[in-house]
């Protein structure tokens, strides 16, 4: 009974022995804890706006503005006849009178995307989501080709979608790399009691989709 008594109690610092070996031990030069490291991975997207830097464009600036919207961008003092300068660049209209003058500038978009697990489909988009007041006679413009090659003139913008969204990133855009598109306002040349003078405002929403 006293041997199987003095047995059990080797046992047992044995287990002993071996439940601190890891943080503390005797007769030795050499320790070695463990640390368990655990986190939670999310995937994450980003998408920012900012000055276009094409050679020889003047460019409107894009200012982060932390208030209603996230960027704002001025176009400056516009006309359907094209005779203000505006902030940026020009196209006057074909026909004065007749066809429309349009204020245009580049500018950057960059998305960013980390820890998908598919990103082939990835695209972004640009959508009119607050339009100028009716009668609507001045509206905002994209460049067509959806491209970084310098616009010709006015037969190279678009209206810019106000209901679905227009394609500024095909399917595939990478992450990290900086897009350049044209974008602007186009002034119509439209004349009665109601059309719109001053300062006025419209909201474009760029939207990010990984897929």
């Amino acid at each position: 009974m006293k041997r199987m008594t003095l047995a059990v109690l080797a046992a047992l610092l044995m287990i002993a022995s071996t439940s601190f070996a890891a943080t503390q031990a005797a007769n030795t030069n050499t320790v070695a804890p463990t640390l368990n490291i655990s986190a939670t991975i999310q995937k994450a997207v980003s998408l920012t706006l900012a000055t276009g830097t094409t050679g020889g464009v003047t460019h409107c600036a894009v200012v982060a503005s932390g208030g209603a919207s996230d960027y704002t961008m001025d176009f400056g003092t516009v006309d359907a006849l094209g005779i203000n300068g505006g902030n940026c660049n020009k196209f006057n209209p074909a026909t004065p009178g007749v066809t429309d003058a349009i204020y245009w500038t580049d500018y950057q978009v960059t998305p960013v995307f980390t820890s998908h697990t598919a990103v082939s489909g990835t695209t972004v988009t640009a959508r009119v989501t607050t339009d100028f007041a009716a009668p609507h006679n001045i509206y905002v413009v994209r460049d067509t080709a959806n491209s970084s090659t310098v616009p010709a003139g006015v037969g190279s913008f678009s209206a810019m979608g106000t209901g679905s969204a227009d394609t500024v990133g095909a399917a595939g855009v990478a992450s990290g790399t900086a897009l350049t598109r044209f974008i602007g306002v186009a002034v119509k040349p439209d004349n009665g009691a109601t059309v719109l003078q001053g300062a006025q405002t419209a909201t474009v929403t760029f939207t990010l989709t990984v897929q």
